[in-house]
């Protein structure tokens, strides 16, 4: 007698009739964000306390990734990591820990920039060089530098064996208070802004103020337009206090700068945590408040401009917009303006004006790659109020028009 074909569940299988079977489960995300000074200074336990919290046993590999534009403002750095490792291994063995870690290969230097994120073939060289150098999923990729390095060394390490982890060491003031302690990774492909990339929340993140010592002002001041950004949509006292505190800010104050990187990076990750959707498959992306114009202008200037003053401009923008379009008090936008200013950022360029063959403006492109970078409806954060989002479908050409021509320069 033929035997009687059963499912997992004991039901008598049944030829030809549909089912559905839902799979679901959760996987909890976790890591830390460390403030330090001085990382690889001799007695900063950060690197090895945190190799040992991460778990494992035995030696874990280490390949370290170094962007140039930090090389040029610290030309030691690579020997002293290398020292620095060999240090904490004597000192691991002394003490007979049963977790180290060991720099396998050289320290790789990698143009910083968003060339890091433009050169096509980059990510299969990495990719590369992490299976040449035998890492696995217990190993470790150490990114340090600004985003740009950062989102594409994430990349590399979140596409190969499914996933190595990764170490974080933001740079600059931009990837510190922002970027930097988020989840994405990403490069720039077919002249489209972060096109390839991955949802990968890093193993963690260490900021070390000693690396914003050494930054030239311009990029300080770039990673301050986020801190701008994100008290706008969500922490008017936040606001309120880089009003305060402006003059101080405008001339890189180690302490008060300190303090907006911390509080900044603390809003962001709350959001990721809270938002409700840390991988954005929504369509809502308050994080990216001015940021439709920005990505565009980035690339209308062929990257003359930096990702943060292309922010600035975005963020006076689209509060300019919320004024016209009835959202936000008439007043608020000339605060921010004014803020944004006396921080040192200009307002225009010249590629906010440029048109196409049919006398369109090409910045309002942005919108349209914006909605296609996220899919489904097109959703723009704008401002309710000071502190406070709001989040709209559609947005007028002719008032974009009229906020442009408010932040043009008056000509003297």
């Amino acid at each position: 007698m033929q035997g009687v074909m059963r499912d997992a569940l004991g039901e008598v299988e049944a030829p030809g009739e549909e089912r559905v079977f839902f799979q679901q489960f959760q996987v909890a995300f976790e890591y830390p964000v460390y403030f330090t000074r001085d990382l690889f200074a001799t007695g900063n336990g950060t690197f090895p306390g945190l190799i040992r919290q991460l778990g494992g046993h035995g030696t874990a590999k280490v390949a370290i990734f170094v962007d140039d534009g930090v090389l040029r403002e610290m030309p030691d750095l690579i020997r002293r990591i290398k020292a620095f490792a060999a240090r904490a291994a004597a000192d691991d063995a002394t003490a007979g820990e049963e977790t180290s870690f060991e720099i396998v290969g050289d320290v790789v230097t990698l143009q910083g920039g968003e060339r890091a994120k433009n050169e096509e073939g980059l990510v299969t060289e990495l990719q590369r060089k992490l299976v040449e150098l035998g890492l696995d999923r217990h190993s470790y990729v150490v990114a340090i530098g600004g985003g740009a390095v950062l989102d594409l060394v994430g990349y590399a390490a979140a596409t190969t064996h499914r996933g190595i982890r990764h170490i974080r060491v933001p740079t600059t003031v931009l990837a510190q208070n922002d970027s930097g302690v988020g989840v994405k990774n990403g490069v720039n492909a077919f002249d489209i802004k972060n096109l390839l990339g991955s949802f990968a929340p890093p193993a963690a993140v260490i900021n070390d103020s000693a690396f914003i010592d050494v930054l030239p002002g311009r990029d300080k001041r770039a990673g301050m337009s986020e801190a701008v950004k994100v008290a706008l949509i969500r922490d008017r006292a936040f606001f309120e206090w880089l009003e305060e505190t402006v003059e101080d800010l405008a001339i890189f104050s180690s302490e008060p700068l300190d303090r907006l990187i911390r509080h900044c990076a603390i809003l962001h990750m709350r959001q990721i945590a809270h938002g409700g959707d840390p991988f954005e498959r929504g369509s809502v992306r308050p994080l990216d408040f001015g940021h439709w114009s920005a990505h565009k202008l980035e690339a209308l200037s062929n990257y003359e401009i930096r990702h943060g003053e292309a922010v600035a401009i975005g963020i006076a923008l689209d509060t300019r917009y919320s004024v016209l379009a009835g959202h936000l008090s008439e007043g608020s936008d000339v605060r921010v303006r004014n803020l944004l200013e006396r921080l040192g950022f200009e307002l225009w360029h010249p590629a906010c004006e440029l048109r196409n063959e049919r006398g369109e403006l090409k910045l309002l492109a942005g919108l349209k790659e914006f909605r296609e970078h996220l899919g489904g409806e097109l959703t723009v954060t704008l401002l309710e109020e000071i502190g406070t989002g709001l989040e709209v479908h559609r947005m007028d050409p002719e008032l974009i028009r009229q906020a442009l021509e408010w932040l043009r320069p008056e000509v003297s």
